[in-house]
C-alpha cells in the first residue's frame, strides 16, 4: 500500500483550507468568550465609584448588560459599550446581580457571571448614651465616624418632636472631623411636658471632592415622656 507524499498532503490541506468561508476560518482563531473580573473593589456610600469590567475573547465589540432581574446599587450605572460601573452609590449595604456579556459574533456568544458589591457608608452616628429623660431633662450622647480617608466639614443637630411635631433642639455641633476618625457629641435640653422622639441628624461636606454624606439616627415615636410638674 503506497503512502501518499507528504508534500501533497500539505498542498491538499491548502487547498481545502482556500475554499472555506472566512467566517469559519475566524471561527478557528477565536479565544472563548469570558468575563475576566471575578470580584469588584469596594464602594461607599455617598463617595463617587468607578470599577471597569474586564472580557477575553470572543469579537469585538463588546455589550454588557445586567441580567433580567439585577440591579446595581442606587446611585450607579452600567455602560454597555465599555464595561465601566460609574456613579456614587446612595445607600451602604450588600449588593448581589448578575452581569450578561455579549459579543459581535455571528450569532453573538453571551456569558454571565454573578458579583457582589459592598458599599459601605462613609458616615455613621450610633449613640453613645442613648437619650433618656432627667427630671425635665432628655439628654445623652452619640458617636459620630467618619470613615472615609478624607478630612470633612461635619454638622450635627439633635432635635426633640413632640406628639404635634413639634421640635426643640437639644444640641448642635460643627466641626471639621478628620478621615477615619469618631467623635463623641453630647446633648441636652428641657422641652417641656409632653411625650419625645428624639433624631439627630449628620452632613458631611468632603473637602476633596465635594461629596456630601449624610447619616441619622432616631428613637421610637413618643417614647420619651416628660410628665407636667406637679
Amino acid at each position: 500500500m503506497s503512502r501518499r507524499p507528504t508534500g501533497v498532503f500539505a498542498l491538499s490541506l491548502l487547498t481545502l483550507l482556500s475554499v472555506l468561508s472566512p467566517e469559519l476560518l475566524v471561527a478557528w482563531q477565536i479565544a472563548p468568550l469570558t468575563i475576566a473580573s471575578s470580584s469588584l473593589p469596594t464602594a461607599q456610600a455617598g463617595i463617587p465609584y468607578q470599577a471597569t469590567l474586564q472580557a477575553q475573547g470572543g469579537v469585538n465589540p463588546y455589550t454588557w448588560q445586567l441580567a433580567q432581574g439585577s440591579a446595581l446599587p442606587r446611585g450607579l450605572r452600567l455602560h454597555q459599550q465599555t464595561g465601566l460601573i460609574t456613579g456614587t452609590p446612595t445607600t451602604a449595604g450588600e449588593y448581589h446581580f448578575t452581569i450578561v456579556l455579549s459579543d459581535a459574533n455571528a450569532p453573538p456568544t453571551r456569558v454571565q457571571r454573578e458579583f457582589t458589591l459592598t458599599v459601605l457608608a462613609g458616615l455613621t452616628i450610633e449613640w453613645r448614651h442613648p437619650p433618656k429623660v432627667n427630671g425635665t431633662q432628655v439628654s445623652g450622647s452619640l458617636i459620630v465616624a467618619n470613615h472615609t480617608a478624607q478630612a470633612a466639614d461635619l454638622t450635627v443637630i439633635v432635635v426633640a418632636i413632640n406628639e404635634i411635631d413639634r421640635a426643640t433642639a437639644l444640641g448642635y455641633q460643627h466641626f471639621i472631623i478628620q478621615p477615619n476618625t469618631q467623635q463623641e457629641i453630647p446633648f441636652g435640653a428641657a422641652p417641656g411636658p409632653g411625650r419625645y422622639q428624639v433624631r439627630a441628624d449628620a452632613v458631611a461636606e468632603l473637602e476633596e471632592d465635594q461629596s456630601t454624606l449624610r447619616a441619622y439616627k432616631q428613637t421610637g415615636k413618643g417614647e420619651l415622656v416628660i410628665n407636667e410638674p406637679l
